[in-house]
């Protein structure tokens, strides 16, 4: 009998089964929520929030601003994984994520009651960075839960990259509703409706969103691993502290293999939107469509690579991705200003492909990477970490580059050098696929 079955012994096989699905489902629908809340932030300051807070500045400097808040959430979400981090490995995976739900939550649903810089002037600004950096808090304690509430449910070691796949599913899921709320507001009314308030509704629509979530994820029951631990009693007093001492290696690395990744998602998903409406002159709804599209896709792509990966190994699925994502920045910019409307949607729409054999098997890849004890705190804090120096600064650095070259290539060439750090950062990663990680043996 394996040690998470010794752990779960007292459920039938049918009931595992049961409680495994709900956790997946709880996890991914949750998850969704949570970047449905972040994503949105991301899309209407591409479209609008250069204009709204700060409307004395040049439209790209307005941007390059609004794109700045949106970074401020990329800084908090280390902060998020530590204190998250810390609770999950001390209290529990699922107390942990009904936490993490309702900060982002209340945040998002203030974000839509900010005066604009026309009522408050600046202040506008800084309230929105203040709940910027509270949603950044919330989305950081997330990620590792999610991944850990599915992952270690699973009853064999043959299947991890494919169930841990599931909270990633969530992400395009997220975006995928953003932009259709955020594209209904838009064609519901013309320019000066979005601007006046109806950029507002969906960030209120989130309200209704995180009840949803809470029922479900206050159902599940706490994972096999983390109940095994305390009927052991091997709750760490401080397992942030101790991973940092303990397992430095893999938290660095681990933010490194994902700087390609990352970078690149939210060049394709968020700069997209100011560089498409500015700089190609294409509409919004034509922008958003395409990124729906993307979206819709990797809701196949990432269950699909992160099964693959259970079958090739976690980290040759990740460097065939890094290479993958590499190469195509450079026809992603070719395409985009090639003038052909098709040409640009398609670009858009298969933009999350090479990104997607990252993300799929990406979760399992850095949580199998650290101790049980550890691993919520470890894997969280590996995981954001790489949002401050890659997602966070990705559109800003695009919209420079952009705004002082007068061209794609630049971004091109900027997207492959994250692809190559990924992909050096990989090889110095272990792989676990098909491996014990029940046990602080297991990574002796």
């Amino acid at each position: 009998m394996s040690t998470v079955d010794a752990a779960s012994v007292e459920l039938s096989d049918a009931e595992h089964q049961k409680q495994l699905t709900r956790a997946v489902v709880a996890s991914t629908i949750g998850t969704a929520i949570e970047w449905y809340d972040f994503f949105i932030y991301g899309i209407v300051a591409g479209l609008v929030f250069g204009q709204l807070f700060f409307p004395e500045s040049e439209p790209l400097t307005g941007t390059l601003l609004a794109f700045g808040t949106f970074f401020i959430g990329f800084i908090a979400r280390p902060i998020g994984a530590a204190v998250f981090g810390h609770f999950g490995d001390r209290i529990g995976r699922k107390a942990t994520l009904v936490t993490t739900l309702m900060l982002m939550g209340f945040s998002t649903f203030f974000i839509a009651l900010v005066p604009t810089y026309e009522v408050i002037g600046m202040w506008g600004a800084i309230l929105l960075t203040l709940l910027r950096f509270v949603q950044g808090i919330g989305v950081g304690g997330e990620w590792g839960g999610a991944v850990l509430m599915s992952m270690e449910w699973a009853k064999t070691n043959k299947n991890r990259g494919f169930i841990a796949s599931w909270p990633q599913f969530g992400v395009p899921v997220g975006l995928f509703m953003g932009n259709v709320v955020v594209l209904g507001v838009v064609l519901a009314g013309d320019d000066q409706f979005f601007l006046d308030w109806g950029w507002r509704i969906p960030f209120f629509l989130s309200f209704l969103l995180v009840l949803v979530g809470l029922y479900i994820r206050l159902g599940v029951l706490e994972t096999p691993t983390f109940r095994k631990m305390q009927a052991e009693n091997k709750i760490e007093e401080a397992p942030i502290l101790k991973v940092i001492k303990e397992q430095p290696k893999e938290i660095i690395v681990s933010a490194l293999a994902r700087v390609g990744e990352n970078a690149s998602f939210y060049i394709f998903t968020t700069f997209v939107l100011a560089y498409g409406t500015q700089y190609l002159d294409m509409e919004r709804s034509f922008l958003l469509y395409g990124v729906m599209a993307a979206s819709v896709l990797s809701l196949v792509w990432i269950p699909l690579f992160g099964w693959l990966s259970d079958r090739i190994g976690r980290r040759k699925m990740y460097i065939i991705g890094s290479a993958s994502t590499a190469v195509f920045a450079f026809i992603y910019f070719a395409m985009m200003e090639s003038g052909s409307a098709s040409l640009i949607f398609f670009a858009i729409a298969v933009s999350l492909l090479p990104h997607n054999m990252m993300y799929g098997p990406q979760a399992a890849m850095i949580a199998e990477n650290f101790k049980g004890s550890l691993r919520y705190s470890g894997a969280s804090l590996g995981y954001q970490l790489t949002s401050i120096i890659a997602g966070g600064p990705a559109p800003m650095i695009a919209a420079y580059l952009l705004a002082t070259y007068n061209d794609g290539l630049p971004v091109a060439i900027y997207v492959a050098v994250c692809a190559g750090i990924s992909i050096i950062a990989t090889l110095l990663l272990k792989d676990f696929t098909g491996k014990g990680i029940e046990t602080d043996q297991d990574y002796a």
